[in-house]
């Protein structure tokens, strides 16, 4: 086996055990650390965008900074659309890239979601290279051998990597949307001011399957998972004035110290907000939910 295919194998079992650790939303300076091959540090993130350790000759990862100039964005059929280093097509980086493309060769993307954390989605090909826009055209896949004829993915694999690249739109979003709103809630729960983030969800005040359901912190709360459960059962509400209510019935019920201490004490207190304003909870978002909550 070559030297990059070994490295490339090395990278991609070390974030599988990070992800195991950590889930898949990784700090930049864990990947910046990297990971140890035959003696020598290899890290995986760089100021550039577009990525080559000193050990291959090819990009190893391709990277978008949650606040970096380049916007990247999926095209109508869902496949990542990547900004070229610069705007010369000719530059080494986006050379590189369209030797992978070139070669089919597996590479790691990291999409900012906050400041200083990445989901990590591995591998992924580049099979697109528009000069005029100057973008590539990136798609995921589940599998690291593909089948190939004369270089090009068989219309299976083609399949494959369009569906495997929808699903990582969709946990793009939801990553996103739980990271921004644990920051902007210190990581606490809204309700109860539990601050283990493992127990803590990021609740949405419209759903996600609505229209209005934008994965944005101001459709956000945070949430441990029982008051997360309580809140999506209607039995807990906020009302547009950031008062938490409890339903009549559960008020009067005669249970244990989950019901009293955990939930019907809640009864008109005020919501925990994010410092900053701007983050705080759509009032008209919070009105349509609570008038669902009253019905």
């Amino acid at each position: 086996m070559d030297i990059d295919k070994q490295v490339r194998l090395a990278a991609f079992n070390w974030l599988t055990n990070q992800v195991e650790k950590h889930g898949d939303v990784l700090n930049r300076d864990l990947l910046a650390q990297g990971f140890t091959f035959k003696n020598t540090r290899i890290p995986l993130v760089s100021p550039q965008g577009i990525f080559k350790p000193k050990q291959l000759d090819l990009p190893l990862t391709i990277t978008t900074s949650p606040k970096g100039p380049y916007t990247d964005s999926f095209d109508e059929n869902d496949f990542l659309l990547y900004k070229y280093r610069g705007t010369d097509p000719m530059h080494r980086d986006n050379v590189g890239l369209r030797k992978c493309m070139q070669n089919d060769i597996p590479l790691i993307y990291f999409h900012g979601v906050v400041p200083s954390k990445y989901l990590a989605v591995w591998p992924v090909y580049v099979i697109g290279d528009n000069p005029d826009e100057l973008t590539f055209r990136v798609a995921a896949d589940n599998q690291y051998e593909i089948d190939s004829e004369e270089g090009k993915a068989t219309e299976s694999n083609q399949y494959r990597r369009a569906y495997v690249t929808s699903t990582v739109k969709q946990r793009l979003h939801q990553r996103g949307f739980r990271e921004r709103v644990m920051a902007a809630y210190q990581s606490q729960c809204a309700f109860c001011q539990l601050k283990h983030a493992e127990l803590l969800d990021a609740a949405h005040i419209i759903p996600d399957n609505e229209d209005e359901g934008v994965p944005s912190v101001n459709n956000g709360l945070a949430l441990c998972k029982i008051h997360h459960a309580a809140f999506d059962q209607h039995i807990i509400g906020v009302s547009p004035e950031y008062r938490i209510k409890v339903k009549e019935d559960v008020l009067r019920e005669k249970d244990g110290p989950m019901l009293k201490h955990g939930i019907q004490e809640l009864q008109d207190q005020k919501l925990i907000l994010p410092k900053s304003k701007n983050a705080w909870p759509d009032q008209q978002f919070l009105d349509v939910r609570y008038q669902k909550f009253k019905a």
